[in-house]
């Protein structure tokens, strides 16, 4: 009977092993090359509230988005991103000393940490999801590089309500393409990304135009982007 429970248990963790170590690698190798269409956060927006709201996203390469889109995220988002190799000690750091100090704690996860999240995860906060996060920034960061990183995040980031990705942020909110928005255009979907179902592209705050306007400070000293 021990024996039995004990082959019971070790298929289990096994296949659990398999499940959370092993498959991911697969779809990371396969999202190297394939467009990530859907993601769990688009499921579940899609249940929540009952509303069953369909999408709005449209795949682009990173060569038809706006290169002033990158350098808004990486400005507002994480300015070490092409430096680090997924997680940003300093940035972390800056956020504790900035909370200590009296400011809106703010999270320290890097742009490589939220793609990870968003392709592979569900949005809920847990210390498990965070340590499996972990390992899958590390699986894309090892395979698919900076600059395909940067072309899957800003085409599954969530940049309204139903709205997914910047080609379908620039068609709704600015009725043009990735490829041609301006600095101001970018910034300002940038600014509204730490929660964009709270602040509208659309309907700027003051809130929202003041981190625009932060960000668009910041781009220039950004310098040329190597990806």
């Amino acid at each position: 009977m021990k024996k039995k429970v004990f082959r019971c248990l070790k298929i289990f963790f096994l296949c659990f092993a398999v499940t959370l170590f092993v498959w991911p690698v697969y779809f990371v190798i396969l999202y190297k090359f394939v467009p990530v269409y859907y993601t769990p956060l688009m499921v579940q927006r899609f249940f929540e509230g009952g509303n069953f709201q369909l999408p709005q996203k449209t795949w682009v390469s990173f060569e038809e988005i706006s290169p002033e889109m990158s350098r808004a995220v990486i400005s507002s988002e994480d300015n070490l991103f092409l430096k680090h190799n997924g997680f940003s000690f300093e940035n972390i750091q800056k956020a504790v000393e900035d909370y200590h100090k009296g400011k809106k704690l703010r999270g320290g996860s890097t742009i490589s940490q939220q793609c990870a999240k968003n392709v592979f995860w569900f949005h809920n906060r847990s210390f498990f999801r965070k340590a499996h996060e972990a390992y899958l920034t590390v699986l894309i960061e090892l395979v698919w590089g900076k600059k395909r990183i940067m072309e899957v995040y800003l085409n599954v980031i969530e940049t309204g309500e139903g709205v997914y990705g910047v080609e379908a942020a620039s068609q709704k909110f600015f009725k043009t393409t990735a490829k041609k928005l301006n600095s101001n255009q970018c910034a300002l979907i940038a600014s509204c990304l730490p929660n964009p179902r709270i602040y509208h592209v659309g309907r700027p705050s003051a809130y929202i135009k003041s981190r625009q306007e932060k960000i668009l400070g910041l781009m220039p000293k950004m310098g040329k982007l190597e990806f």
